[in-house]
C-alpha cells in the first residue's frame, strides 16, 4: 500500500525491549573487555594502595566525607591536610586517581557507542529496510517519512545522533555525575525533563507518531508486510501514475 501503513505502538515496544536486552548483553561484554584492556582494576588497587600507605603514615582515613572532616579535631584535621598534600604530591598516585575517575566514562561512552553500531547500524544494513533484530523478529521496518527507502546517512543520524548522543549518553553523563557527586544538579533534572518532554510531545505530534530519532532523521517505522517501500521518489511518482491512469480506465467502464 502507498499510504503509511505504521508499525502498531506495541510491535515498536517489544522491537525495542528486544533490542535494548541485546544491547545491554553487548555493552557489558564491550565494557568488560575495554576495561581490562586499560588495566582499569590496576588503577584502583594503586589508588587503593596510596590512600592505605598514606593514611597509615599520618594515623588518618583518607576517605572521610567533609562532614566526618568537620567533626575531627584540630590535630586530626592537620594529620589528614598533611596527608593529602602527601598523596596529591604523589605523581603515580594522582596520575591513577585520575584514570580511576575518567576511565568509566570513557569505557561506558566507547561501549555504548560499540553497541549502537552493531545493533543499530551494521545489523540494519545487513537486514535492510533499517531493520535491527527486534524489527525483524516483530515485521518492522524504517523508511523515509515520505515513503522512500531510508539511506545510510539517515540511519546514521537516527542510531548514533539521536539514539546514542541524545537519547543514551545525555542521561548516562547525568547518572555518572549522581554516581560520582551523590547528587543531580538543577541543571541535570532540567535536562533530563526536557528530554522526556521532547519525546512525550514527539510521540503525539507528529503524524508518524515518531521519537526524537526518527524526527531528526526523517524516518519512520511502519508495517513491513503491508508497507510499500520505494527505491526512489521517481519510482514513487511512477508508481502512482499507473495507480491513477488504472483508476481512470475503471471509472471508464
Amino acid at each position: 500500500m502507498t499510504d503509511l501503513q505504521k508499525a502498531s505502538l506495541w510491535k515498536r515496544i517489544s522491537a525495542a525491549l528486544f533490542d535494548f536486552i541485546l544491547l545491554c548483553i553487548l555493552v557489558v561484554g564491550a565494557a568488560a573487555g575495554l576495561s581490562a584492556a586499560l588495566n582499569y582494576d590496576g588503577y584502583v588497587e594503586q589508588v587503593t594502595e596510596a590512600y592505605e600507605k598514606y593514611g597509615e603514615e599520618y594515623g588518618v582515613d583518607l576517605r572521610i566525607s567533609k562532614e566526618e572532616f568537620e567533626k575531627l579535631s584540630e590535630a586530626e584535621q592537620e594529620n589528614y591536610l598533611a596527608a593529602n598534600k602527601a598523596i596529591n604530591a604523589d605523581e603515580d598516585a594522582v596520575r591513577a586517581y585520575r584514570m580511576y575517575q575518567h576511565l568509566p566514562l570513557l569505557t561506558i561512552t566507547f561501549s555504548v557507542l560499540f553497541g549502537i553500531l552493531i545493533m543499530q547500524v551494521l545489523i540494519p544494513v545487513l537486514l535492510g529496510n533499517g531493520q535491527s533484530l527486534g524489527k525483524k523478529i516483530f515485521g518492522i521496518a524504517l523508511m523515509r517519512i515520505d515513503g522512500v527507502r531510508m539511506t545510510t546517512l539517515q540511519l546514521f543520524v537516527r542510531s548514533v545522533l539521536g539514539k546514542f548522543a541524545v537519547e543514551l549518553m545525555i542521561p548516562i553523563f547525568i547518572f555518572i555525575n549522581l554516581y560520582w557527586f551523590g547528587s543531580i544538579s538543577i541543571v541535570g533534572i532540567a535536562v533530563l525533563l526536557l528530554l522526556l518532554i521532547s519525546q512525550i510531545i514527539c510521540l503525539a505530534v507528529t503524524r508518524t507518531g515518531s521519537l526524537l530519532h526518527d524526527v531528526m532523521a526523517g524516518t519512520v517505522a511502519v508495517d513491513m508486510a503491508s508497507q510499500m517501500i520505494f527505491e526512489t521518489k521517481e519510482a514513487q511518482l511512477e508508481y502512482i501514475k499507473k495507480l491513477h491512469a488504472q483508476h481512470a480506465v475503471e471509472a471508464a467502464y
